[in-house]
């Protein structure tokens, strides 16, 4: 197939929008990690990766500090898009046929789905309490600011919310491979009509109306 053949690409994400991603994505990895090796001694040789225990719990909180911030920007950005409708709701509703990739019988899809939204405003909520808990805990600039008792609760609350978070992305990854196609949209930025009419067909009108209207 020659290129004038070839069907028109999609843009689904900026490269300002990707780089976010992946940064947010990378300092995720290096907290989960550095999370897990003070979290119990069994994981204490991860702390190796960070240059030992003392390096480790230095750059825990400003690496998680960075995240949340490059996270914010990129939510902000998104809200606009993750907001809930009735289709939302009866796509919920029909979670089984969701699994079972019956798209077919599924209402007609924004640049998200509801468990994309849902998603979303899960790792808001998730973002923000690791983020207090993590300020309560920051002793090096807090400590004098909480009682030993708060800082325990904050540090159990954080630990919760830490394991919470990482079964969440690993949903988020599995389901970015599930559906085939979607990691070329944070790899390359762009999707091809089929996937977009197949998987976001509502978003898919609302691209070729605005590109037509051009």
């Amino acid at each position: 197939m020659n290129d004038a053949n070839k069907p028109r690409l999609i843009q689904r994400y900026s490269p300002g929008e990707r780089a976010n991603h992946w940064i947010v994505a990378i300092a995720f990895i290096l907290l989960a990690l550095s999370g897990l090796a003070l979290f119990h001694p069994a994981f204490y040789w991860l702390s190796n990766l960070f240059g030992g225990g003392t390096w480790t719990r230095i750059l825990h909180p400003y690496v998680g500090v960075f995240m949340f911030l490059l996270f914010f920007i990129l939510a902000v950005r998104m809200f606009r898009h993750n907001k809930m409708d009735k289709n939302d709701r009866q796509w919920l509703k029909q979670f089984d046929d969701v699994v079972n990739n019956r798209e077919d019988r599924l209402p007609e899809v924004g640049r998200y789905n509801a468990g994309q939204k849902v998603l979303y405003f899960a790792l808001i909520l998730l973002m923000i309490g690791l983020l207090l808990t993590g300020i309560v805990m920051w002793r090096e600039f807090f400590g004098l600011y909480f009682s030993v008792g708060l800082i325990r609760l904050a540090s159990v609350l954080h630990a919760i919310f830490a394991f919470v978070m990482i079964c969440a992305i690993i949903v988020h990854i599995y389901a970015g491979f599930w559906v085939k196609g979607s990691v070329r949209a944070m790899t390359r930025g762009t999707v091809t009509p089929g996937w977009a009419w197949k998987h976001h067909r509502a978003w898919f009108r609302q691209v070729r109306g605005a590109s037509s209207r051009k």
